[in-house]
């Protein structure tokens, strides 16, 4: 039986597009070992967010072909999509194949066992229009299920380079979306998180639906399906129409990752973002006034070409006033082919660090704030793991749906199912809790208000 090893770089989306590339592979026989294993054939899934995702990215490309020089390299996503020469220019790499025609992996495999002969498999991907099928019946993973629903992206942010890397905005077909969320679930997967190179834009490239439809439909149609989750969505995406059905669903959870990138106007035009602050903190009044207790987290760049001191406590002053129930904080790196990176003004690298270490001393405050209004309280949790400090503890660690992480006492069997746990102790990143009881069938929040309001009357 020949085998295959994976090794992927970046973001959740790269992860799907493995385990999808995974099941071609299975499906003509191979054997799955693991990346520091000896293999007949190494995937390596990379990265171009920045220029140390290519480092890295071709780091590990050298680490395969080390291990095993008569393997077959194969190198896909990202990086392979933007810079083909550059990889096949690695002595080794054998086939190179981007974020499009993955299908054709296994018949460049064997084309290549025939030939001898180095394949570029990379096409224009700004030419694509279509959605590329790849489907994932199960997870390694075997808590929280990933379902891509969309692919590239039409903003051209100065600072990203991902529109070149994954092509232009393209949507899944909604039937494809609901079947395949049906089979996770049938898998037993209780949560299903959605994603996508720009998630949000689900639609924008189509007639007559949209994300808040796709939303609406998923609940309707997919039988047992108990969490819905939206792994990122961008302020200007969420229309009057998400809220309302973010406000009557019973499976959506209390929890969107909306990325910020900068509280200031005067940064976000350079940055080419499609918002204001005002538009921002608008929605996220609404948000909020519909879903209460809702957690939102974010990203956000520091240190972008020309950031001043000013322009960077009014990012520092919006999230401490909106609350963010925590922040993914990085410093602004160029990135080779964007116009930010021929931006006047860079900032000076010991500046950059100082403000990341201020934004992320607030992340870890609000955090800490916001999770202690929990305190006492009975949320729903999935158990994923083993605590991960002290494996042989009896402790396991899981998300509740407010994305708060919950150490507890727990036992084997209880991975992957919904459980009652009672907060005993607020804190960040851990909250402690006490296990209260298994959820056997549906019980919604919607519910569990109900329940609360009837035993006060």
């Amino acid at each position: 039986m020949p085998t295959v090893a994976f090794h992927t770089l970046g973001c959740k989306v790269n992860h799907y597009e493995t385990e999808a590339i995974w099941q071609l592979f299975k499906h003509e026989g191979y054997e799955r070992v693991d990346f520091e294993s000896i293999s007949d054939v190494y995937v390596i899934n990379t990265c171009t967010v920045t220029n140390t995702g290519d480092k890295k990215s071709r780091q590990i490309i050298r680490r395969a072909i080390r291990k095993n020089p008569d393997a077959v390299i194969c190198v896909t996503g990202c990086y392979a999509q933007t810079s083909p020469a550059e990889i096949l220019a690695i002595p080794g790499v054998d086939i190179v194949v981007g974020t499009q025609d993955r299908v054709k992996m296994l018949e460049y495999i064997e084309q290549f066992k025939r030939e001898r002969q180095p394949i570029n498999g990379v096409g224009n991907i700004m030419k694509n229009r279509v959605y590329e099928e790849l489907d994932v019946p199960a997870f390694t993973d075997r808590t929280r299920a990933s379902l891509k629903i969309q692919e590239g992206c039409n903003n051209f942010c100065t600072f990203c380079i991902i529109p070149w890397a994954r092509g232009l905005m393209r949507s899944r077909d909604p039937k494809e979306v609901i079947r395949q969320a049906q089979q996770l679930v049938d898998a037993g997967y209780k949560e299903i998180v959605l994603t996508g190179i720009h998630t949000g834009g689900y639609g924008e490239d189509m007639k007559d639906y949209n994300l808040a439809m796709l939303l609406k439909d998923l609940e309707a149609e997919v039988k047992g399906i108990e969490r819905l989750r939206i792994s990122s969505i961008e302020a200007s995406q969420i229309t009057d129409e998400v809220i309302e059905v973010i406000k009557h669903s019973n499976i959506i959870v209390r929890h969107l990752h909306i990325p910020l990138q900068s509280g200031s106007n005067t940064v976000l035009k350079r940055m080419r973002r499609k918002y204001t602050m005002e538009f921002f903190a608008e929605r996220l009044e609404r948000l909020k006034e519909v879903l209460p207790g809702l957690a939102i987290t974010s990203d956000v760049i520091v240190g972008f070409p020309g950031e001043t001191e000013e322009e960077f406590m009014e990012t520092y002053q919006f999230i401490k006033e909106h609350k963010f129930s925590e922040l993914h904080v990085f410093p602004y790196s160029k990135r080779t082919g964007t116009p930010a990176a021929r931006m006047e003004n860079q900032i000076d690298e010991e500046i950059k660090n100082d403000r990341v270490h201020r934004l992320i001393a607030l992340s870890d405050q609000l955090a800490k704030e916001y999770a202690s209004q929990f305190e006492g309280e009975v949320l729903e949790v999935i158990p994923e793991d083993k605590y991960k400090e002290d494996p042989n503890s009896g402790l396991y660690e899981g998300y509740t749906d407010n994305y708060m992480k919950v150490v507890f006492k727990a036992t084997e069997d209880m991975i992957g199912k919904i459980v009652k746990v009672k907060i005993t102790k607020a804190g960040y990143p851990y909250n402690e809790g006490q296990f209260v009881r298994v959820i056997e069938g549906r019980s919604s929040l919607k519910d569990q208000l109900l329940a609360k309001e009837q035993a006060a009357i």
